[in-house]
């Protein structure tokens, strides 16, 4: 199945961080980071995503480079994108945004 990431219009969401980004494990066992097409490791991150009415949804993103973020920040996913996924009959749908930054820094507004 060949996906097509749908980017994420977050300009009437408020995001913060969840929990501290952290590296992208390919297995627990043996701890090998994953990595993106060019080596770099790719980092996971949960943020709260709060919609104009209230609702709050749990999201894990990946991004790389490593966001300079901490919980409870307020920020900004850079170029969200959605890609639904299946394997084994399961089914689910991945976020991937080029940076996290804080709300407050200089390009926040670029989505």
């Amino acid at each position: 199945m060949r996906t097509i990431p749908i980017p994420v219009d977050v300009s009437k969401l408020r995001i913060s961080c969840a929990k501290a980004p952290r590296p992208r494990l390919v297995s627990k066992e043996t701890g090998e980071i994953k990595r993106d097409r060019d080596g770099n490791p790719i980092y996971e991150v949960t943020l709260l995503v709060e919609d104009e009415a209230g609702r709050m949804e749990l999201v894990k993103v990946y991004v790389t480079p490593e966001p300079q973020i901490a919980p409870g920040d307020e920020v900004v996913p850079v170029g969200l994108a959605a890609s639904i996924w299946e394997q084994a009959g399961r089914w689910g749908i991945a976020y991937r945004a080029r940076s996290i930054i804080p709300a407050g820094s200089a390009g926040a507004g670029v989505g």
